[in-house]
C-alpha cells in the first residue's frame, strides 16, 4: 500500500506511524549516557570501554544499512521493518537484568542492528510515499528520530531514580518499541512497494564501491555525525565532572536534542524549493564550531551552547539525508544511495566517541576532544562545496545503469 498511500497523498495516519517508529531509533542510545556513572560502578568499565555502549550500535548500524536494502527486497519492507523494531524491543528489554558488561555490549549491538535495518528502509519509503514534499517529510522523520534521543536522555535517569535501579532506565524503552511494532503491524502494509518500484539488480553495490560521489557522501555524513555520537556519549559525563547531577546532565542532553528536533523541522522547510543546500550546510557547520568552542572554554551559558550545537547537528543531519536523496529521482535508487551513505557513514561516526573517550582517559578532561570536533566541522566546510546540484547527474551516472531510471540531471529539492 505504499503505492496506494502515494496515490492518496500519503495520509496523516501513515505519517504518524513513521514518527512512532522513528522515536525508537535513538532513545536506547541516549539512555545510557546520563546513567554512565551507575553503569560504570556496577560493571567496572573505564571511560574508554564505556564508549563501546555508543560505538557498538553505530558500528552495527553501518553494515545493516546495506544489508537492510537486500532484506527489504527479499522479505518485503513491511516484514523487514517489523524485524528491526523487534530487535530494538528485545535489546532494550534484555537490559532490565543485564549487569555484566558483555551482556550490555550485546544488547547495544542488537539494538544497533535493528536500528540499521529500519534506517535502511525508511528513506525509500518516505521518498515513495511523499514524492512532492520529500524534504519536509524527511524533516519530520529526522525530528522524530532526534526527539526519541531527547526522551531517552531525559527519561532514563528519571525512571532509574523512580525505580531505584539503573536497569529500569535502560529497559523502559522496550515499551515504545513494542508500541511502534504494533502500529506498524496494523498500518505497515503501506510499506509494500508497488510492482513497478525498485527494479534494481545487485550491481549498484559494486558500482557504489567504485563511486567517488558515494564515498564522498559517506565520509561527509560520518564526519558530520561524529559530533552527535560524541556528545551523546560524553556530554552528560563531562558536566557530571563539573558537579552536575545525573538528572541535570541528562536534561542538558535533552535540551540539545530539542534543538536538534527544531532544526530538523525548520531547516528542510527553509531550504524547500532550493536545489543548492551548500550555504545552509555551511551555516550549520559554523554553529557547531561555535558550540564546541563554548564547551572548550566552559562558558557559563551551558544551555545556550548546547542549543547552538543541537541546531547545527540536527539541521546538518536532516539536510544531509535530503542531499543524498536529491541525487536520484527514483525512490529505490535514492534509498540505495542513502543506505550506502549511512552504512559507511555510521561506521565513521562510531569512531568519534571512542576517540574522545580515549582522550578523556589519557588527559582527564574533555577539552582536547571539543577542539578536535571543532576542527572536523571546520574541515567539512570546503567539502560542502563539492555538492553542486548541477553535478548530481554526472556524479552518479553509472551507479544504477540497469535500474529503472534513465535520468541524468539534477532534481529540484522538495
Amino acid at each position: 500500500m505504499i503505492g496506494a498511500c502515494a496515490r492518496q497523498g500519503a495520509g496523516i495516519g501513515f505519517a504518524l506511524v513513521i514518527v512512532a517508529v522513528a522515536l525508537n531509533l535513538r532513545a536506547f542510545l541516549t539512555a545510557s549516557s546520563p546513567l554512565l556513572g551507575e553503569i560504570r560502578a556496577a560493571t567496572g568499565l573505564d571511560f574508554r570501554d564505556a564508549a563501546m555502549l555508543t560505538v557498538l550500535p553505530m558500528l552495527a548500524m553501518g553494515p545493516m544499512s546495506l544489508a537492510g536494502v537486500a532484506l527489504g527486497r527479499w522479505f518485503g519492507e513491511r516484514a523487514a521493518l517489523l524485524l528491526g523494531l523487534a530487535a530494538i524491543a528485545l535489546a532494550c528489554a534484555s537490559r532490565g537484568f543485564s549487569s555484566a558488561a558483555a551482556l550490555l555490549f550485546g544488547s547495544a549491538a542488537l539494538a544497533g542492528l535493528g536500528v540499521g535495518l529500519v534506517q535502511a528502509l525508511m528513506p525509500a519509503i518516505i521518498k515513495r510515499a511523499y514524492p512532492v514534499g520529500m524534504g519536509l517529510a524527511m524533516g519530520f522523520y529526522s525530528a522524530a528520530l532526534m526527539g526519541g534521543g531527547g526522551l531517552g536522555a531525559l527519561g532514563a535517569p528519571w525512571v532509574a531514580r523512580w525505580a531505584g535501579d539503573w536497569h529500569a532506565g535502560l529497559a523502559i524503552w522496550a515499551l515504545p518499541a513494542l508500541a511502534a511494532l504494533l502500529a506498524w503491524l496494523l498500518a505497515g502494509r503501506a510499506a509494500s512497494a508497488p510492482a513497478s518500484a525498485g527494479r534494481m539488480d545487485g550491481g549498484w553495490l559494486p558500482q557504489s564501491l567504485r563511486s567517488r560521489r558515494a564515498w564522498l557522501l559517506a565520509l561527509y555524513f560520518g564526519l558530520l555525525n561524529g559530533g552527535y555520537t560524541s556528545l551523546v556519549a560524553w556530554l552528560p559525563p563531562a558536566f557530571a565532572q563539573r558537579g552536575w547531577s545525573n538528572q541535570e546532565a541528562g536534561a542538558l542532553l535533552a535540551l540539545m536534542t530539542a534543538a536538534q528536533v527544531l532544526a530538523a523541522l525548520v531547516m528542510p522547510a527553509l531550504a524547500r524549493g532550493r536545489r543548492d543546500l551548500r550555504p545552509w550546510l555551511a551555516v550549520l557547520l559554523l554553529m557547531q564550531i561555535a558550540g564546541f568552542g563554548g564547551l572548550f572554554w566552559e562558558l557559563p551559558a551551558a544551555a545556550g551552547v548546547v542549543v547552538l550545537l543541537g541546531f547545527g547537528l540536527g539541521g546538518g543531519f536532516s539536510l544531509c539525508m535530503v542531499l543524498a536523496l536529491d541525487h536520484r529521482p527514483d525512490p529505490a535508487e535514492a534509498g540505495a544511495l542513502a543506505a550506502f551513505m549511512q552504512c559507511f557513514g555510521f561506521m565513521i561516526a562510531a569512531l568519534a566517541p571512542f576517540a574522545t573517550g580515549w582522550v578523556r582517559a589519557m588527559s582527564g578532561g574533555f577539552g582536547a576532544a571539543w577542539v578536535y570536533l571543532a576542527v572536523v566541522a571546520l574541515a567539512l566546510i570546503p567539502m560542502t562545496a563539492c555538492f553542486a546540484p548541477r553535478r548530481y547527474g554526472q556524479a552518479t551516472r553509472g551507479l544504477f545503469a540497469r535500474g529503472t531510471s534513465t535520468w541524468i540531471g539534477p532534481v529540484p529539492s522538495s
